[in-house]
């Protein structure tokens, strides 16, 4: 069955986000922050509920503008514990905030149908802050976290903690929840990772890359970004290629939490997910796969495509199911 045709709406805004992006980079590595500022239109933090979510954000370090915003559904039974997503946005490592009107949108609708305490990140942006700073901008938030419980709602349970994210962020997740694993934390543990369609890659050209349809994201905004994050480094690096042929040895993680991976079938990055799933799976991991064949990169973010409330749903399913057995 040929892809149905993208709603005009959504057309509308995915040029004018990529053509704004495309703008804003430059060949030098560099990027001209004031234009991309046009893209991150931002949503202030919220006390009183919209949609029955409060949200309020949390300073961790002013010095390099570490911080998150907590999104709290608003509960009948007060004393009902629920779960923590820590969220990591997308953008490439290079774009976008919690604060950004979409996520603030997608953090809000996951506190609100999963039934979660939704952290979102803010963490430092390349090219101006390159790898790691990112990944220890989130596992500093984990830590922060277990450190500081009152940070939170009295509802929220940091035994129950998942890490999500997509594209970038999915990325993020995997790595953190790494990292996690050989952390002596005091209060949190991490028991899920959600990758909805994660941001990886490697020296090759896959197939899905050659696809002449590239929405959303293309080779040309990709080699960018990997090179933007990560300038002198190998694109089959474990954090980049975290399948190939430098992976990270996780058979003997015995915590390593179980993970969701998303997949659209008109993402160019399809087979790097694919492999990232089928690469858990043969570390002994548990691993599951969702695929949404019509879908192009970062579909959930639009409210037009059903499929963006089947994946909420799905989200809650494997949360739901990951409690019951911690």
């Amino acid at each position: 069955m040929p892809p149905k045709p993208l709603p005009y709406k959504t057309r509308a805004i995915i040029w004018m986000i990529t053509t704004l992006n495309d703008a804003a980079i430059r060949r030098d590595g560099t990027t001209n922050r004031r234009f991309l500022d046009f893209i991150n239109v931002k949503s202030p933090a919220n006390s009183t509920p919209v949609r029955n979510v409060k949200t309020y954000d949390i300073k961790v370090d002013p010095s390099r503008n570490l911080w998150f915003r907590v999104f709290e559904p608003v509960q009948d039974a007060k004393d009902t514990q629920l779960p923590v997503i820590v969220f990591f946005h997308g953008g490439g490592f290079t774009i976008l905030s919690p604060d950004s009107v979409t996520y603030d949108t997608v953090c809000r609708k996951f506190a609100r149908k999963v039934g979660a305490v939704v952290v979102s990140v803010n963490y430092r942006l390349s090219p101006e802050h390159c790898y790691p700073a990112q990944f220890d901008d989130g596992f500093d938030v984990l830590k922060f976290l277990d450190a500081d419980r009152k940070v939170l709602p009295e509802c929220a349970n940091v035994e129950w903690c998942f890490l999500a994210g997509d594209s970038a962020g999915g990325n993020l997740a995997h790595h953190v929840s790494k990292r996690a694993c050989d952390a002596k934390f005091s209060q949190l543990k991490v028991i899920g990772v959600v990758a909805i369609q994660p941001f990886f890659g490697g020296q090759e050209r896959t197939e899905s890359e050659k696809m002449k349809s590239q929405i959303v994201i293309n080779t040309k905004r990709t080699d960018w970004a990997w090179k933007a994050f990560m300038p002198k480094g190998d694109r089959d690096h474990e954090v980049i290629n975290v399948s190939g042929p430098n992976a990270a040895d996780i058979t003997g993680i015995k915590d390593f939490p179980a993970t969701l991976v998303f997949v659209g079938g008109l993402d160019i990055l399809q087979d790097w997910q694919r492999r990232y799933y089928e690469w858990l799976k043969k570390s002994g991991k548990e691993a599951y796969l969702v695929e949404y064949p019509n879908m192009i990169h970062a579909f959930y973010v639009f409210p037009d495509f059903p499929e963006s409330a089947m994946l909420i749903s799905e989200v809650k399913d494997f949360v739901q199911k990951q409690i019951q057995k911690h």
